[in-house]
């Protein structure tokens, strides 16, 4: 049996704040780093880059999602459009580290076509945004997170992007003591 994908980029964490974060730290002056950086610099090594970035994206989401529940709301599906919408990995390390449901529309642009439905709905093409949505809406398919190691995993790996986060904190904090 194959190894996991998921798994090849175990020893390799991104803090992807390499412009600042906006939510839910809301620091614009943060910095972004990598741990777990070798010699290698072949494809391979690049694509493990590729493949713990994903990851510490889909973590950022988490953490955001869990600021928002810590607030009362209700996550439990994401609703993905654009351009990685289309990129399977991409999707499925966000369901997987997030726990969430994604649903990816068929639609190219599901964006536009909700501006569309909010049209139709104000120039009396249908009473309410409703109805507009079961007229205009499409398919889609949904990509449900696994369970097992590979939840035990992302949740591993979460831990250690959050310890990245709060050791960047320190850092900075450490680097803006002034000696007396």
């Amino acid at each position: 049996m194959a190894e996991e994908t998921a798994f090849l980029a175990s020893t390799r964490h991104v803090q992807p704040d390499f412009h600042g974060n906006r939510s839910p730290l809301a620091d614009p002056w943060r910095k972004g780093a990598v741990v777990g950086l070798g010699m290698s610099a072949d494809l391979d090594d690049l694509a493990l880059d590729y493949l713990a970035t994903i990851q510490a994206l889909a973590y950022g989401t988490r953490h955001i999602i869990e600021e928002m529940r810590a607030q009362g709301a209700v996550i439990n599906t994401l609703v993905m459009s654009g351009g990685l919408a289309r990129n399977v990995l991409y999707v499925r390390e966000h369901a997987d580290a997030t726990g969430c449901q994604v649903l990816v529309p068929d639609q190219q642009e599901p964006v536009l076509l909700g501006c569309a439905m909010l049209g139709a709905v104000a120039a009396g093409e249908f009473t309410d945004l409703r109805q507009a949505m079961k007229v205009m809406s499409g398919q889609g398919h949904m990509v449900e997170p696994r369970q097992g190691s590979i939840n035990n995993y992302h949740n591993n790996k979460y831990k250690v992007f959050r310890k990245m986060q709060d050791d960047y904190s320190e850092y900075n904090a450490m680097m803006m003591t002034k000696e007396k």
